[in-house]
Formats: C-alpha cells, structure tokens, sequence
C-alpha cells in the first residue's frame, strides 16, 4: 500500500487548491481505489455505489457522472506522474 500512498499523494497535487479542486482531487483518488479494489467491476455506476459501500463517501449520482464526464480534469499532467 505504501506505492499507492507515494503515486496517490502527488497525483492529488495537480489539482487546484481551491475547495472543489480539493474535493475533486479526493474524489479522483477515491474513484482510483474503487477501481483498484476488486469489490465490483469498473463501470460508473458500480464505481459510484463502491465510493459510499467502501469508503462512506455519500455523493450525489448526478455530480459523480459530472465529475467523471469533466473536461477539466488536468489529464496531461496525472498520466506524467503515472508514467514519470
């Protein structure tokens, strides 16, 4: 788990420090993990019942897809951390 602590922590980083750039950058991290953990399959809706079954994090239905659909997402700047 330390590697996903050491890759989870900088790829947080790129998101901005205002309140929703936070709570976007936790909730990104959270949908990583979802994704990770073999409790369900990866399509959106599972991720998203996954976020509150396994995390507690309660989030509307409509701002999950929201947020997955974004196109400000700093997706550029993620995949260098992953891949760097």
């Amino acid at each position: 788990m330390f590697i996903l602590r050491d890759l989870l922590r900088p790829l947080q980083a790129h998101f901005s420090e205002t309140d929703l750039g936070r709570e976007r950058a936790s909730l990104f991290v959270y949908t990583l993990l979802a994704v990770i953990v073999p409790f369900t399959s990866s399509m959106s809706s599972n991720l998203w019942r996954a976020l509150e079954t396994l995390f507690g994090i309660e989030i509307k239905q409509k701002r999950f897809y929201t947020f997955m659909a974004s196109s400000t997402l700093p997706w550029e700047r993620l995949w260098t951390t992953l891949w760097d």
